[in-house]
C-alpha cells in the first residue's frame, strides 16, 4: 500500500480561519435574505435562506436551513436539514409544478404557498446541539440547551435541555434536573457581551461553580 500524507499535495501551509465580529462564510455557501451574528461560521455547502443565525453558532457543512430562527451558540453537525421542503398534500397533485409554475410555463409562482411555508418556521433556542444528519421538520421549536441525536427526524417540539433521538424523535431524558435547568435558563449567560465572556469563560466549564456564582 502507498501512504499519503496529504492529497492533493500541500504546497504551502494553510492557516485555519479565525473567527471574529465578521461572520465566516465558506465560499461554497448560499446565503439569501438572512442575518448572521458575530463569531458565527457557515461550513462548506451550507444554505441559509430567509433565516437568522445567532452569535457564535456554526454549521459543520452541507447544512440546509430555511425559514428558521437559530439561537446563539448552536452547534449544527454535517448534513442537517432545518425546515426542509414541504408539498401541498391537499391538492390533486403535490408536485412542485403547482407552486413553482414559472419553471413549467404554467404562469407565475404560487406566492401564497411560499408564505404558508414561511408561516411554519422552525425556532431553535440557544446552545442547542443538532447531530449529524438530523432533520427538523417545519414548525418545530427546540428549546435552549437541547440535544438532537444523529439521524433524528424531529416532528414535535423539544423542550429546554431535553435530549431527543430516533425516527420519529422522542425525548429520552433531560440533561439536568428541573431546578438546575430553571437556574441555567434564568442566567441567560448566552447574552453575555464579549468582555464578560472572556472574563468568566472558565466558569462555563464547571456546572457547580457556575450555579454557585451566577444563580
Amino acid at each position: 500500500m502507498k501512504y499519503f500524507e496529504n492529497y492533493p499535495p500541500v504546497t504551502e501551509q494553510k492557516q485555519g480561519h479565525q473567527l471574529g465580529e465578521e461572520p465566516y462564510i465558506h465560499s461554497s455557501c448560499i446565503v439569501k435574505d438572512s442575518s448572521l451574528g458575530p463569531w458565527t461560521a457557515l461550513g462548506a455547502g451550507t444554505w441559509l435562506v430567509e433565516s437568522t443565525f445567532g452569535d457564535y453558532s456554526y454549521t459543520a457543512g452541507n447544512v440546509q436551513i430555511i425559514y428558521s430562527e437559530i439561537g446563539k451558540y448552536c452547534s449544527i453537525a454535517n448534513s442537517v436539514r432545518i425546515n426542509p421542503g414541504n408539498h401541498p398534500q391537499w391538492r390533486v397533485t403535490q408536485h412542485h409544478m403547482t407552486y413553482r409554475r414559472a419553471h413549467y410555463g404554467l404562469g407565475e409562482d404560487d406566492q401564497e404557498f411560499f408564505q404558508w411555508r414561511r408561516d411554519h418556521k422552525c425556532t431553535i433556542g440557544h446552545d442547542v446541539w443538532i447531530g449529524h444528519g438530523a432533520v427538523i421538520m417545519p414548525g418545530v421549536n427546540i428549546g435552549t440547551g437541547a440535544i438532537i441525536g444523529s439521524g433524528a427526524i424531529v416532528t414535535k417540539d423539544v423542550g429546554p435541555y431535553e435530549i431527543a433521538v430516533g425516527v420519529a424523535a422522542k425525548v429520552i431524558k433531560k440533561r439536568f434536573d428541573d431546578a438546575t435547568i430553571e437556574k441555567l435558563l434564568a442566567s441567560e449567560w448566552w447574552n453575555w457581551d464579549r468582555e464578560t465572556l472572556e472574563q468568566n469563560f472558565n466558569d462555563l466549564l464547571n456546572l457547580e461553580v457556575f450555579i454557585d456564582k451566577y444563580c
